[in-house]
């Protein structure tokens, strides 16, 4: 039977750590380069002789101070013990600020084991480090690897599985001489009271001493109530004095700080050379470029045009494939199934919902490569450093450039990447102003009314702009917002510039991968529900009498063209009776400023489900049936001969600017910590695009 092996992989942000996990087990986890890619605990599990290794892949962050959620999920888990070792990856290019954290891992005296990554680029850079020296100084197994490279892997499995058979050894994280004096005096007092109280948080005393010292918030609750405390919080007191005294401030966290860069710094000057670099510092170079404060933003703005122009053109190669297989797939269900209600129902509305989703799979899979290749490749932080300023204008703070940017792909997957933002008023703001960002749901009835009114050589360029104009909206809105609803101080921006690495094909495509696989599943339930819905909702209830009457009619027309002209009005008339024709009347009174007819109405209601529901809402109530998508030249005629072009531009507006689909919604209630605030984004988002189509509608009217 084979032994498991559970490894806590903790880290600062973009030291590596998610990399090494897919260079161990071949997991497909996502890589970035900016403060927090990993939000979420993620697993990842290997075989190695006779071990199963379970590796947890505990979200980036620079200290377990409580300060942020990544602070405290890290903590958490560490504090809790489901695990055997933990795994401290270190940048070794960068030790100064990586061993902050490894000495507070240090002082939970856990096994640990201390993986020097990217040694390969430390030694390019004239850093020598003496991983023996250093495991010696800190009393901590070091191994210097190289996730990019998957070098001395099998030595820190090695070293895994020999940690783990062997009994814990401290560590040789000492304190200065007046905070170990401080130490033992706490530690003295608690062994000769022999509390209970304290017997029961099941550390030593040393710890205690230290956690009391350093006002861990935990065990100051804990105590706080207890018999013990009258007199325990004296002797702190008398402590902290001692320390204020000494180091001459009377911040504790000040104190401890200065302590552990000592203990860092002596680490550091004991074991690690320093030569001439090897290579010449390439980052610095192209820095100088693409964030100079003058270019920078123009560049960046050209990198999304050119991200934008490529999905549109390279993604309408592979569209005419794919509808051209859902559609002969539904006429062949047609053909074959019997029961004309049933065939209708699998081949309009299961296939045509399925087939809407993945008729679009190649614009989001060029979308979401694109900003995995800036990403991977260090471009995206410093894309969030350079307009943190502009940012702050509009009350933004530069952290929310990240899930702003992957809300152009998907906006689930950036409502969650909110949780990197620290401060709760930031993090709120950020997620009402993500949807001014058009998801790759919004893409398919942009790429419609694209191609029913604009010319097709500036149809990328169309693109571009309808995007670029959604986010300006946001940055307004964002103003205004914080100006009412999220008063507040600005947080401080930190972000670390990561160094320019090449991309890891490998890497970007399991990225890929996943968003698209993320969204076929966040996205194709809700649509593939929806889709059944409208079928449903424009079939019924039956209107027997009527098709007889029709049938009769089209079996005595004279010609071809009067058996269409009866066949298109039935289908209208038995459109505008069945529910969803009902529901459309009466909803359509709302929409009359706006100038939409009843049709357009019912798309605007099914797009709050999926945005490309609309399109094949649109389909079937302008009587062209199910199996319709925005490259149908049925469908673009009939809106160019149906809709005149300002209430194409109200229509667009408004798509652009409401509610995201229901899965997103979701995501969005909960990462916003409640439900009520799901009424607050559809009140908001409602009013918005109400009020930006009116006057979209009636500026288009003077041109």
């Amino acid at each position: 039977m084979k032994k498991i092996i559970k490894i806590a992989l903790v880290g600062q942000p973009n030291v590596g750590k998610t990399l090494l996990i897919n260079s161990l087990s071949g997991s497909h986890l996502k890589v970035g380069n900016f403060p927090g890619v990993t939000v979420e605990k993620s697993e990842a599990n290997f075989k190695y002789k006779d071990y199963d290794i379970k590796i947890i892949d505990l979200p980036g962050t620079y200290s377990i101070n409580d300060y942020s959620l990544e602070e405290r999920i890290t903590k958490d888990f560490i504090n809790k013990n489901d695990y055997d070792i933990i795994i401290n990856v270190v940048d070794s290019t960068n030790l100064e600020r990586n061993l902050i954290l490894t000495t507070q891992i240090m002082e939970r005296n856990k096994k640990m084991i201390l993986a020097l990554n990217m040694s390969d680029e430390a030694s390019k850079e004239g850093i020598n480090i003496d991983a023996k020296k250093f495991e010696n100084l800190l009393g901590v197994p070091c191994v210097s690897v190289s996730a990019s490279l998957k070098s001395n892997l099998n030595e820190l499995i090695e070293r895994i599985i020999e940690i783990y058979k062997s009994p814990y050894i401290p560590n040789k994280r000492i304190y200065s001489d007046a905070i170990e004096k401080e130490i033992d005096d706490i530690s003295q007092f608690l062994e000769s009271k022999n509390d209970t109280n304290i017997k029961e948080l099941k550390l030593s005393n040393k710890d205690i001493a230290i956690a009391l010292l350093k006002q861990d918030n935990q065990i100051y609750k804990y105590l706080h109530d207890k018999p013990i405390w009258i007199e325990l919080s004296k002797v702190i007191q008398i402590a902290h004095n001692n320390l204020y005294i000494h180091y001459k401030t009377q911040s504790v966290s000040e104190i401890f700080m200065q302590e552990c860069s000592n203990f860092v710094n002596g680490a550091i000057a004991e074991s690690v050379k320093y030569h001439k670099p090897k290579e010449i510092n390439y980052t610095r170079m192209i820095d100088k470029i693409l964030i100079n404060k003058y270019i920078g933003i123009p560049i960046f703005l050209f990198f999304m045009w050119l991200i934008f122009q490529l999905t549109f053109t390279l993604g309408a190669v592979p569209m005419d494939y794919i509808e051209a297989g859902y559609v002969a797939l539904g006429d062949m269900v047609k053909e074959s199934v019997s029961s004309e209600l049933l065939a209708s129902l699998l081949a309009d509305g299961i296939i045509g919902g399925v087939g809407s989703v993945i008729l679009f799979l190649p614009n989001i899979m060029i979308l979401f490569f694109g900003i995995a290749l800036l990403e991977t490749t260090g471009y995206m932080s410093r894309v969030s450093f350079l307009l943190d300023g502009f940012f702050h204008k509009f009350g933004l703070h530069g952290k929310s450039f990240i899930p702003l940017v992957t809300g152009f792909g998907c906006s689930v997957p950036a409502f969650m990447a909110t949780r990197t933002l620290k401060n709760e008023k930031d993090r709120l703001l950020t997620l009402f102003i993500i949807n001014f960002m058009s998801c790759g749901a919004r893409l398919p009835v942009y790429v419609l009314f694209i191609g029913a009114f604009a010319p097709k050589a500036q149809a990328g360029n169309w693109l571009f702009g309808i995007y670029i104009f959604g986010a300006i909206l946001g940055l307004i809105a964002a103003k205004v917002l914080r100006m009412t609803a999220f008063k507040g101080p600005d947080e401080p921006f930190v972000v670390e510039m990561p160094k320019y690495r090449m991309p890891n094909w490998k890497l970007i495509w399991f990225m890929v991968y996943n968003k698209a696989k993320m969204y076929i599943k966040k996205a194709g339930t809700f649509i593939l529900a929806a889709a059944v819905l409208i079928w449903f909702a424009s079939s019924f209830p039956f209107q027997d009498s009527t098709k007889d009457i029709y049938e009769q009619k089209i079996e005595i027309a004279a010609t071809d063209e009067d058996k269409e002209r009866l066949s298109n009005e039935l289908e209208n008339i038995l459109i505008e009776d069945s529910y969803l024709g009902k529901v459309g009347k009466f909803i359509e009174p709302f929409f009359a400023p706006l100038e939409f007819d009843w049709r357009l109405s019912v798309s605007i209601v099914s797009g709050l489900a999926a945005k490309e529901v609309a399109i094949s809402t649109m389909g079937v109530l302008y009587s062209l049936g199910g199996e319709v998508d925005e490259n149908n030249d049925g469908l673009i005629q009939k809106i160019q001969e149906a809709i005149p072009i300002e209430v194409a531009v109200a229509y667009v507006l408004f798509v652009m600017l409401y509610n995201p689909c229901l899965a997103a919604t979701i995501v969005f209630g909960k990462e916003a910590g409640g439900y009520k605030y799901i009424a607050y984004l559809f009140i908001f988002t409602t009013f918005v695009a109400y009020l930006v189509s009116f006057i979209g509608l009636h500026i288009a009217k003077l041109f």
